[in-house]
């Protein structure tokens, strides 16, 4: 994507140092962030400076590269299983980082150059799978279309492009007028912040809506289809996403929406069978507590927004069930939720 005349990807690795963008100041402050180490990749995953499922992976993938080149000749193996389990530790619902992790993994074996290509590999070919998932995607929206969105899955949470997001920007290439309804998406508010700020930067027509809002606009007529991401796909096609994707889920099946996951394959984790194997990540309670963001002065504050003394839950992500998914944008094609098509799809 291009910001200020100039395409950036979100994340990416020169030499041996990798680059990201700090989506944590956005929308008000766009600043690049360089690390040189595996823990500082591992930071940038746990503070979520890196979000969302394909960069995720890519951050991971580089990560494990970084690994294999700070390891002593002493005890190697030792410090890169050391380093793959805290690097997979991070974030233990996004299924991108293990498939990652593991190729870089079995790649570095044969040597450390082997691993630095296996990297900028995934990364690539998250970039290349984001965009022929628009290219799937924009058939299923027609002009004029009004889209509802959740989270942000779009080119900040892929190498580039995105997976929810991008057959809405592959339609406005093709001409098609698109209008997206962005969840806000409490607690982080990933897609106020992150989503408004990609539609804005893209010149394409939108709306921030209250997280409680959807159904209600469905009810409406309002919303012509939904488009969300995916953290992890089951074999049976349940997906976990950005906790509210359920919700979403079972008010369009109420009102006959179309409600489609846009996923790459490395997403689809076969070795979880259902839902129900899916681990839920649990993050601070202070993500619900405090909102941050800058005064007047442009000066960045964390402020309390909750009852003083109360205690917050704050699971990352829930599990929408293949029934109510419609389909399942691919970059290897759209497909209903079962695990036969599923296994069809990842023998292409």
């Amino acid at each position: 994507m291009e910001v200020a005349g100039r395409k950036y990807r979100t994340v990416w690795m020169e030499g041996s140092s990798v680059f990201m963008i700090e989506q944590n100041l956005l929308p008000f402050e766009f600043r690049i962030l360089e690390v040189k180490s595996y823990a500082g990749c591992c930071h940038a995953i746990t503070r979520m400076t890196v979000r969302g499922a394909g960069a995720i992976g890519a951050m991971a993938g580089f990560a494990m590269a970084l690994a294999f080149r700070e390891a002593p000749l002493e005890n190697f193996l030792r410090y890169i299983n050391k380093a793959r389990e805290e690097i997979e530790a991070t974030r233990p619902t996004a299924r991108n980082l293990f498939y990652a992790t593991e190729r870089v993994f079995n790649a570095g074996l044969h040597s450390r150059e082997a691993a630095y290509e296996e990297a900028r590999l995934i990364a690539d070919n998250d970039a290349d799978d984001s965009r022929r998932i628009g290219e799937i995607g924009n058939v299923l929206i027609p002009h004029g279309a009004r889209v509802e969105t959740h989270c942000n899955a779009g080119w900040l949470a892929f190498v580039d492009y995105g997976t929810a997001l991008s057959p809405v920007y592959v339609a406005r290439e093709r001409g098609k007028e698109v209008f997206v309804y962005v969840d806000e998406t409490r607690p982080r508010s990933q897609g106020a912040r992150l989503t408004a700020w990609e539609l804005n930067n893209a010149g394409i027509p939108h709306v921030i809506i209250p997280d409680n809002a959807g159904a209600h606009l469905m009810s409406l007529g309002k919303i012509d289809l939904v488009i969300t991401g995916a953290d992890r796909i089951a074999a049976n096609g349940d997906t976990a996403n950005k906790i509210g994707t359920l919700e979403k889920a079972i008010a369009a099946k109420e009102y006959n929406i179309p409600f489609y996951i846009a996923a790459p394959t490395s997403t689809i984790d076969l070795t979880c069978r259902s839902g129900s194997d899916i681990i839920i990540e649990e993050r601070s309670p202070d993500e619900v507590l405090y909102q941050e963001g800058p005064d007047d002065n442009g000066v960045t504050r964390k402020i309390l927004v909750c009852s003083p003394g109360s205690a917050a839950l704050n699971p990352a992500f829930d599990v929408t069930p293949a029934k109510f998914i419609t389909g399942i944008i691919t970059e290897k094609g759209l497909i209903r939720p079962g695990e036969d098509t599923i296994k069809n799809l990842l023998t292409i």
